[in-house]
This record gives C-alpha cells, structure tokens and sequence, in this order.
C-alpha cells in the first residue's frame, strides 16, 4: 500500500471515479461527502493525505480546510476546485495551509506524482512527532539528548553525583558533550543557583592561566593595571568546570592540588587568603591513564580529580541517536534563527546516518545549524547539507549492497539497481529517485520500460 487517502466531495459519482483510479495505483482509499463526516472516519482511518473540494461560491470556501486542518494538522490536503482563479489557488497554499491545488477534472498522473510526495510529507511529520514525544518522554536530560543505552549510563551517573559534593571527571572526544555535561550536573545540584564557569585550559596561554584561575593584584606584573578577580572566586558557591585539564602546565598542576585540598587561594602579588567554596569538574579528551604516563597530568591531582568518572561515547557509536539529536537541533535552531524548518525528510536523514562524524555533536550541530539557515521550507532536503563534505567511507550493511560479475550488461545492473532502491524505501518512488540522484521522471520512464519488457513485476 503506498499511503491511506482521504477524498471528501459532495459530488459521489466523481469522488467514486477517483477512489477507483487511486485503489490502481496502489492507495486505500475511504470517500466521504462532507468534511463533518470525514474528520470523524479520519479518527480511526489516519489517512496520509486528504483530498477535498471547495465549498460553492456564497459561503466560506476555505472555512472547511481550516476546520480539517485544525483535526489533522500533520496530514497534506490536497484541494480541488472547479476552474478556480490563481488568486484562489495561491490564498489556499499560501495563506490557507494547503498542500497543492488542482482545478478539475484532475489529471491522475499529475495527482499521482503529488501524491507520492504528499504521503511522504506526512510520514516525516508523523516521525517527527513521534521524536518530540521521544524527547519529551525518554530522550532528553537536561540539555543532552539521546535514548541508547550508553546514553542512559550518562543520565544515571549524572543524577546519582549531582546532589553530592564530590569531584567529577568528564572524558570523551572533542564535540561530545562534555561542557553539557557539567552543566546539567551543576543544574540539578544544590549550587544550581550559584554561578557556573566554564575555562578551557587549552586556549590560555601559559603565562596567563595563574591569573585567569587565582586572580592577581595590581601591579603584580607588567600589565597588571587592576585588581583581577580569578575563576575561583568569581565560581564561589558554585561550579568550575576545568576543560582540557590535561593541557594545564605541570607547576600550575601542583598549586591547583593544594587550592583543592586546602580552599583557599592566593592572587598573583598577594599573600592573604581567600576562602573559596567551589564544586570543581574537570574534562579531559585524552585518556587520562596516558596522560599520566605522559607526565602531561599529575598523577596526584588525578586521584582527587577523579572521584567519578562519566565518559561520553562518541556520536559513531550511538548512531541510534541521532534522529532524536538531529531534531533537537532542528527544533532548538529554527528557534534561534527564526527559520521555518521544522523536521528532516528520511533522505536526509539517511544521510546523516552514513557519515562517520568524526566532530561528533559539535560537527552535527554545525551541519544542522547551516541546513537551517538555507531552507526555506519546513523540511530539510538532503541537498541543503550541499557542500558538506561529508565522508564517503559510507558505513554498509550486507543488505544495503549488491554484487556483479565482471561483464554484467550495464541494463542489468541499472535495473537490479533501481528494483533494490525501490524495494529498501518501501516503494516510495521520490525517495528512491533522490537516492538514486535521477528525477521522479527518469525513474517512471524507465520502470514502464522494464514493465513493457515483461521484467517487473508486481
């Protein structure tokens, strides 16, 4: 079955003739003659798309879409009219919500073609419903998003250690999440509203990190024209977040240890005592075992750094997420930018699957957040992630590929080829056609050419 479609006409001899021609083509088809009648039929049928008329000239012409669109927001409505106006047929697109209009008698390969996308415009709404309640119900904590298992580990190590006082260390690659992390434990603690500081060790230049972290006075060295509150006290009854603590010079190491031991620090030119009171996380990219064989990390400071551990898994890894992370994104950047966009077609989302995401969520967001910005409609086509370079060492499952013999006939491959594509999509011949990279066109040519040839089958 290629979809459910919903006709609703008062003229039964032409909504018949219709229901008969669409039922060749593959569609179960249900006709009602009034919109009433046909929101309450489309409760239970949850049609994929809805085909209905105007009303006669005097009244409303658009008061029935709007009263169907209220009952079935997520479901294209096709219009038919009798030899409407331009300006009818753009209100009804435009401003009405409409998915297309056609003026009757409609032309059923035009419908068809319609159709096929229409159908496949509400199955990405309906999965993108279906992952706003994931989110809502099971797949987001705080700002991180996901519902695989390695995920859930994350969540559950989060919540057990946020009400405590207890060090935390964050591992994982670059991009996966570890400042989200530390945020959301600071979130749900006792300090959450206390300030949370977040300083990447990595990006200061050695010369400067002393006072970036304990602060100095002035005059304490050239260019110390003012007092300088460090990251300590400016965190005080709050979080610090310590990034890339790894890369933090070795003498800088022993004077964080005792700060941590003794709580208190001493700015840059002063030698009184500043009592401070600091939940402090730290993360690091880099095996923190090899960082100490390195001598890169103190082994001491380690231990007291590392009272709980939470590793973040790469987005490889948890491929399983990222519908549920790509419309997050999706969602969280329409917002910002105040962009259309609203979910990711299967295509697309395909896409997204292939790629090895060496960035992980850092390079999604960035590949999510310019497809945003370039769409101009509520869905995001995988030719608006055009010229992302993503990977062509494409992950592939043994069902996702075909072999031939040396001297297989080219016409033989083409077509084992389109047959498998179709079949993979469920017979969803625009998806099929986009994967393939040839028009919705070419791919009916060429399958009339194949049934003419008595080679498919059906």
């Amino acid at each position: 079955m290629k979809g459910r479609v919903l006709i609703i006409d008062n003229d039964s001899d032409y909504s018949q003739r219709l229901r008969e021609q669409l039922r060749a083509l593959g569609y179960e088809v249900i006709t009602e003659q009034s919109s009433a009648s046909g929101m309450r039929v489309a409760e239970t049928f949850a049609p994929s798309v809805i085909i209905t008329d105007t009303l006669p000239s005097g009244h409303d012409a658009f008061r029935a879409l709007r009263e169907i669109r209220t009952s079935q927001p997520h479901t294209p409505i096709i219009l038919a009219g009798e030899q409407s106006s331009v300006e009818t047929a753009l209100r009804a697109i435009q401003e009405e919500g409409a998915y297309h209009y056609f003026d009757k008698p409609l032309d059923i390969e035009k419908l068809n073609v319609v159709l096929e996308r229409a159908v496949e415009l509400a199955e990405a709404r309906r999965e993108n419903e279906l992952l706003r309640r994931q989110l809502r119900d099971r797949g987001a904590f705080g700002e991180l998003v996901g519902s695989s298992d390695a995920m859930q580990q994350v969540y559950r190590l989060i919540e057990q250690v946020a009400t405590s006082s207890a060090s935390v260390l964050i591992t994982g690659e670059s991009g996966t999440g570890k400042e989200l992390v530390a945020r959301t434990i600071h979130t749900l603690s006792s300090r959450r509203d206390g300030p949370f500081l977040a300083i990447n060790c990595s990006a200061i230049p050695d010369t400067l990190m002393e006072s970036e972290l304990f602060g100095h006075e002035k005059g304490a060295f050239t260019g110390a024209v003012a007092r300088r509150h460090g990251c300590f006290e400016l965190a005080n009854t709050g979080t610090l977040l310590l990034d890339e603590v790894a890369e933090m010079p070795s003498l800088l190491q022993a004077k964080l240890l005792r700060v941590i031991e003794e709580r208190v620090v001493h700015r840059l030119g002063s030698r009184k005592e500043i009592a401070v009171d600091v939940r402090l996380l730290a993360a690091t990219n880099r095996d923190p075992q090899t960082a100490v064989r390195d001598r890169t990390l103190r082994e001491d400071l380690l231990y007291r750094l590392n009272v709980i551990t939470i590793h973040l898994p790469l987005l490889s890894d948890r491929l399983e997420d990222l519908p549920l992370l790509a419309q997050h994104l999706v969602t969280t950047l329409a917002a910002k930018h105040d962009r259309p966009a609203r979910f990711i077609s299967p295509a697309a989302l395909d896409a997204l699957r292939f790629h090895s995401w060496p960035g992980n969520v850092r390079e999604l967001r960035n590949v999510i957040e310019r497809a945003v910005v370039i769409c101009s409609g509520e869905q995001i086509e995988r030719h608006h992630f055009a010229p992302y370079p993503f990977d062509q060492r494409q992950r592939l499952r043994a069902e996702d590929t075909i072999s031939f013999p040396v001297g297989a006939p080219l016409e033989d491959i083409e077509r084992q080829m389109i047959l498998r594509t179709l079949d993979k999509t469920g017979n969803n011949k625009t998806r099929a056609a986009e994967l393939l990279g040839i028009s919705l066109k070419t791919l009916h040519n060429k399958l009339n050419a194949y049934r003419a040839k008595g080679l498919l089958h059906e």
